[in-house]
């Protein structure tokens, strides 16, 4: 039952304490691990940026493997609240809502600066209902990335699987880059974080379906604009009925989105995430995920 007890005290640490503070995150470590090889890394060819990076984001994942199993090193009651400490590490459900709730403000310019908190594109020129799709398909993107894959990882591997696939979603987030600086450098953690998230995103698709079947599912097809990232964006703008999309990269029809359609995803977002829940609950319980036999 460690493996149930764990999550369960993970889970009500994220609800009512939320995130641990960023000098003791173990995603900031990875994130900052990671920034120090790029930026000492002087770039020279394809091949051995390519070697080069795939070196770093090595060296990151086996740091993510080692700090999983020094709660096995402890004694019992001291390894069980690291353990509870590092799976809450590796997702994150309230302060993803809260991170899109801020987003819902009349005034477009303070809309304009939390928008541009939660996405990488340039939000300086974007209008009321851009803001508000960009918004929405961060959430969407993030259930998966924040929430079902590491969940995912922890049912098959325990702790360790879930600190893995944390390392490898922030090494992607810090690199995986299709520019100039990161084309080679960062090609190993992109490819790797898209074979980890194949599933995961088809498992988010898959939460929707209760809410809208025949439109989650038209969607779904609809949705090769990328490996993964669209799959849970396309589940999204089915059961809202709104276009989302990113210009250049993938646009999902439907009505111009709204601020209350903000708010409406959020309570889509808190519904499929307690499915999610329910199914780890179960599979944990009922002890048929491998972690619980290692």
């Amino acid at each position: 039952m460690e493996a149930l007890v764990t999550f369960v005290v993970a889970l009500l640490w994220d609800f009512l304490l939320g995130e641990p503070p960023a000098l003791v995150h173990p995603t900031v470590w990875f994130g900052r691990l990671i920034g120090l090889f790029d930026g000492i890394y002087r770039r020279r060819s394809s091949i051995l940026d390519f070697l080069a990076g795939t070196s770093a984001s090595l060296f990151v994942i086996t740091f993510a493997f080692a700090l999983s199993k020094l709660p096995e090193l402890l004694p019992e009651w001291l390894g069980f609240a690291l353990g509870v400490y590092l799976l809450k590490s590796s997702f994150a459900i309230k302060s993803l809502a809260q991170h899109v709730e801020n987003t819902v403000r009349d005034n477009i310019e303070e809309q304009r600066k939390y928008v541009g908190w939660i996405v990488s594109r340039d939000v300086s020129k974007l209008d009321r209902a851009h803001l508000n799709s960009a918004a929405i398909e961060s959430l969407a993107e993030n259930i998966t990335d924040s929430i079902v894959a590491p969940l995912f990882y922890y049912l098959l591997f325990g702790l360790s699987g879930a600190l893995v696939y944390r390392a490898v979603n922030t090494l992607d987030a810090m690199i995986g880059y299709r520019d100039e600086r990161h084309e080679y450098f960062g090609k190993f953690a992109a490819r790797l974080d898209d074979l980890l998230n194949f599933i995961p995103a088809r498992i988010t698709v898959l939460l929707f379906l209760p809410l809208s079947p025949r439109k989650v599912l038209e969607y779904w097809g609809k949705a090769k604009f990328k490996i993964n990232a669209d799959k849970p964006i396309a589940a999204m703008s089915a059961v809202l009925g709104v276009w989302l999309k990113k210009e250049g990269v993938y646009h999902f029809e439907g009505r111009e989105p709204t601020l209350e359609d903000i708010r409406r995803a959020l309570r889509i977002y808190w519904i499929v995430v307690g499915e999610w829940i329910a199914v780890v609950l179960l599979l944990l319980l009922t002890g048929v995920c491998p972690c619980l036999n290692p």
